[in-house]
């Protein structure tokens, strides 16, 4: 781990003008981003392309062995190529950089030697050069493949920041999951009828108490013409029990909490979930221009696998 750290550390100081000049004519290109390699280099380019599209540059992966017998057709006028070779020399990167010249598509190298055949025939070089492998034999493409990782990934940061990439882009391509629920879910996508309890002012507390009972959040709100003015929770009840001998007399309006936490329905969930904590609370009025539109649970939150 220190190995590949320190091979890290050390890759910063490699950069040249050819990075920002590579960046932006990546931004600028017409076309694709295509990311191209063999062996090891082959996997560190998907997980480039993966990055790049996810972050709002359209990439394609083309395998440098496949290239040379038939896939060289997903090139296409305006692309931009890199290529990714640790030695820069390999039989397959020797044949494939001079056609890709020929294409007339500029190609920028990504290598650990800058005096190979890929980096004189590049336009652009990014230099990944380590001292030594990870591996104790110095062989296996470690601390190599981490530089090639993390070179890749200045490259994509670089290309968000000039794009002005925000959270809600990074959403529109992440939409399954947990990461794509925290960037997209809204309050309103969680309310239901069965989530509006309500009662009037007047309401004696054994209604109040039914009304909590029955529809199941431990809480309802207190509603004068579908305005909130008040919230009651099962805690309130608690408390009530503890402090009156009789219920008889009570009603909603004299036991309700004033001024409740509130959420509108076009909020995200998250800010719901960060309310809860901030506030050590378990539900949220939701309320729309003075307009009661539900509740909001913390289980409903965490139903939805956002945290």
């Amino acid at each position: 781990m220190l190995s590949e750290s320190q091979a890290i550390a050390q890759l910063a100081g490699l950069l040249t003008d050819d990075f920002p000049k590579a960046v932006d004519l990546i931004l600028r290109a017409e076309g694709r981003l295509i990311v191209t390699g063999i062996g090891k280099s082959a996997i560190i380019a998907q997980k480039i392309v993966a990055t790049m599209n996810s972050t709002g540059t359209p990439s394609m992966f083309l395998h440098a062995s496949e290239a040379i017998h038939g896939d060289l057709g997903m090139v296409q006028p305006g692309d931009v190529v890199i290529c990714i070779s640790k030695s820069g020399n390999s039989p397959e990167i020797k044949v494939l950089t001079p056609i890709l010249k020929r294409f007339g598509n500029t190609l920028i190298a990504m290598t650990g030697n800058i005096n190979s055949f890929l980096a004189k025939g590049a336009d652009f070089v990014l230099d990944t050069t380590v001292e030594a492998e990870a591996c104790p034999l110095n062989l296996a493409p470690t601390s190599s493949t981490t530089a090639q990782l993390v070179m890749g990934d200045a490259l994509a940061v670089s290309l968000m920041e000039l794009r002005g990439f925000k959270s809600e882009d990074f959403a529109k391509y992440h939409p399954g999951g947990a990461l794509g629920k925290k960037l997209l879910l809204r309050v309103k996508d969680m309310l239901e009828d069965s989530h509006k309890p309500m009662v009037s002012p007047d309401a004696p507390v054994k209604k109040v108490i039914f009304e909590i009972s029955e529809k199941r959040l431990g809480v309802t709100a207190v509603i004068d013409d579908n305005k909130v003015i008040g919230i009651i929770t099962d805690g309130d009840i608690r408390r009530m029990l503890n402090n009156t001998d009789t219920i008889a007399g009570l009603t909603a309006k004299d036991i309700m909490t004033k001024n409740p936490k509130m959420i509108k329905p076009s909020d995200m969930a998250m800010d719901a979930l960060n309310i809860m904590e901030d506030f050590s609370i378990t539900q949220l009025v939701v309320s729309d221009q003075d307009d009661y539109k539900g509740i909001i649970h913390l289980h409903d939150i965490l139903k939805e696998g956002i945290v």
